[in-house]
């Protein structure tokens, strides 16, 4: 027969079972929070193609081909030089456009906090939900171009002059030929 050596227990101190189990909350709080954080701490901008020069700013108009996916795959949107002003649209999208430059091609994952958060989102032609409430989003981004709010009015005053010049409009100059009073093409 084998010998069984005995130990004696020594006695749990006062509030030690109290310590013992606040560390298990404490563990389990701390676990749920890491958890909680890496899926809301915000988007990431993964770049596909690297692109050139600086970024796009809060006030400035963005030209971009772009295709919304939920995480399942399913599409939801898409378009192709579309032009949006940075400030005008959800906030992890804006977020991400002001990471990004010219020529270059980036995938968005926007989680759902910023984006519609728990209101979902239908489809306007078809009134189906296009986006469930709670939902994140990935994005397919090519910034092609983006301008200034100052740069934007410069080219519309340009082309309000050409317009107004191609019309014959008021203090225009008669066409070469034309009587006097009458102005340029129709």
């Amino acid at each position: 027969m084998s010998e069984i050596t005995r130990v004696a227990l020594q006695p749990v101190g006062k509030g030690a079972i109290t310590r013992l189990w606040i560390g298990v909350v404490l563990a389990l709080l701390i676990g749920v929070g890491i958890a909680w954080a890496a899926r809301y701490q915000g988007l990431t901008v993964q770049t596909v193609k690297a692109g050139e020069g600086p970024n796009p700013g809060m006030g400035d108009v963005v030209l971009v081909n772009y295709a919304g996916h939920l995480t399942n795959g399913k599409q939801f949107d898409s378009g192709e030089k579309v032009a949006m002003p940075v400030a005008g649209v959800i906030p992890g999208f804006s977020q991400g456009l002001q990471k990004m430059q010219r020529g270059g091609k980036y995938k968005l994952t926007i989680p759902a906090a910023m984006a519609y958060g728990a209101q979902e989102q239908k489809n306007q032609s078809t009134g189906e939900v296009a986006i469930p409430a709670n939902s994140d989003l990935v994005f397919d981004v090519e910034l092609l171009d983006f301008r200034n709010q100052a740069e934007i009015e410069q080219q519309r005053r340009a082309i309000q002059q050409m317009q107004q010049q191609l019309r014959g409009g008021a203090g225009a100059p008669p066409a070469p030929g034309m009587p006097e009073g009458v102005g340029g093409p129709p």
